[in-house]
């Protein structure tokens, strides 16, 4: 990952104060410009400072002398390279790279007065992420973390590729642990904070859904005094969790008392309509261009971060109707004479309840025959079985006719589906993920013209494959 750095270029010296490190030099100056960062060696050049961080499998700092050999002559790592590295280099040395690429941030960010949204949660972040940027567009020069830039490598160096004429900045924070969410918080010093969902995402790693709350309220870590954090009211544990005192408003569609609720929501096949009630007075056919309730909240949201920021309605309105869904998110069209629902950025039980509502809203629409190809959902942890068979209940009460499953942990959909009145006849069962040519087989022989079609499953299953095929090998 390389960023460029689009403020004010710090010096050498400058980042080692920054983050607190040793700077060791030989025969580099400490005045030395950074105009970009990178945590690849084959990237870094005499402009770049590498960040040479430890991994799971490899280890960046083994790999300075390397960079300094292709003309880099900026580093941040935890190993002063030997002797045997002869050019000119300068090192700012650290007990953890990625502890320091955090306070770097964070120092680099006093640097602009702008208003920063920070957002997290179990579902919904990117698409959150996407709305409130959209909204925050119609007023000010806007930046938003772009792609996956949302860990704590990547949120980070987002910081540094600022503008220089920022005015609102918009963050995505994911984690997998502890004390991650912290750190992105103080590198992005966020004035409104959001978390959209406590789910079970990253459930293997942290245990309980209530450790995964108490790493999503560390956003509070590095928020600004004054700052306002925004939580869904329909959420149980978002109700009660600390808020640190932290100002709170919610946002909800079945909780009558939240700050900001949505009412009387209609779904098209193109855009879903609703109502949203706040401060005592209803603003009425709000439109967002995409289906279903799970993204009415990603909405909301935005919408609360307009009025919090001083927007009119119809800046807001415009915002959220020029919303377009980012990356494998949701993408609704027509190809070989059915409708298919790509939806394979990932998958967590939450996510793929809101993906078969949808499913089954734009089939009533359509008057079509609803079918589901569902993969593996990871990281889930010891109740994986019993969370796979849970989505394979849901499937089926929803009326799901036709179901293909692909992977091992994904049987467990198929089973619970039959044995909650699915026709076995229409369950097509495929655990081999290396096998694709048998779901392929399946879906030519049981797809027919009309049908409404669900693509989901966890990143890793790879399921936009199965869109790809449809498109170039079924015809009716």
């Amino acid at each position: 990952m390389k960023v460029k750095i689009n403020a004010s270029k710090p010096k050498l010296g400058e980042i080692a104060e920054m983050c607190g490190g040793k700077l060791v030099l030989r025969g580099a100056d400490e005045n030395t410009e950074i105009g970009y960062m990178c945590t690849d060696s084959r990237e870094a050049d005499a402009e770049t400072l590498f960040a040479a961080m430890r991994g799971e499998k490899t280890d960046g700092n083994e790999y300075i002398g390397k960079a300094v050999a292709g003309g880099c002559r900026a580093i941040l790592g935890e190993t002063i390279p030997d002797e045997k590295v002869t050019s000119d280099f300068g090192m700012v040395v650290v007990p953890d790279t990625v502890n320091a690429l955090g306070k770097i941030a964070s120092e680099y960010k006093k640097r602009f007065d702008c208003l920063t949204v920070g957002i997290t949660g179990s579902v919904g972040k990117t698409t959150t992420k996407e709305f409130v940027a959209s909204v925050l567009e119609r007023k000010f020069r806007t930046y938003k973390t772009e792609g996956n830039h949302n860990s704590v490598i990547g949120m980070p160096l987002s910081v540094m590729e600022m503008p220089r004429d920022t005015e609102a900045a918009v963050f995505e924070m994911g984690m997998s642990g502890f004390g991650e969410i912290s750190l992105m918080s103080k590198a992005a010093r966020p004035n409104i904070g959001i978390i959209t969902t406590i789910g079970s995402s990253h459930i293997e790693l942290l245990g309980t859904r209530e450790n995964i709350l108490k790493a999503k309220t560390e956003i509070t870590d590095g928020m600004a005094e004054d700052g306002i954090l925004l939580l869904s009211g329909d959420d149980p544990l978002l109700l009660s969790a600390d808020k640190r005192g932290r100002k709170c408003l919610y946002v909800a569609i079945d909780n009558r008392d939240a700050d900001f609720r949505a009412l009387n929501i209609r779904t098209e096949i193109s855009k879903t309509t609703f109502d949203v009630l706040y401060d005592e007075k209803i603003y009425s056919n709000i439109e967002i261009p995409i289906m279903g309730q799970h993204n009415v909240y990603a909405a909301l949201f935005a919408f609360a971060v307009g009025m919090l920021s001083g927007m009119t309605a119809d800046e807001i309105r415009g915002g959220l109707s020029a919303f377009r869904s980012p990356g494998m998110r949701q993408h609704i069209y027509d190809v070989s004479g059915i409708t298919i629902i790509e939806d394979c950025y990932n998958a967590s039980p939450e996510s793929m309840r809101s993906a078969i509502d949808v499913l089954a809203e734009l089939s009533a629409k359509k008057s079509a025959r609803p079918v589901a190809l569902l993969g593996d959902m990871l990281e889930l942890g010891e109740r994986s079985p019993a969370m796979h068979a849970e989505i394979g209940e849901y499937l089926a009460r929803k009326g799901c006719k036709v179901l293909f499953t692909y992977g091992k942990l994904a049987e467990n959909i198929a089973s619970s589906a039959a044995g909650n009145g699915m026709s076995p006849e229409n369950i097509y069962v495929n655990r081999d993920k290396e096998n694709r040519r048998t779901t392929e087989d399946m879906l030519l022989h049981a797809l027919k013209k009309g049908d409404v079609l669900l693509l989901k499953a966890s990143r890793g299953m790879a399921v936009e494959h199965f869109a790809e095929y449809i498109k170039n090998n079924l015809k009716f």
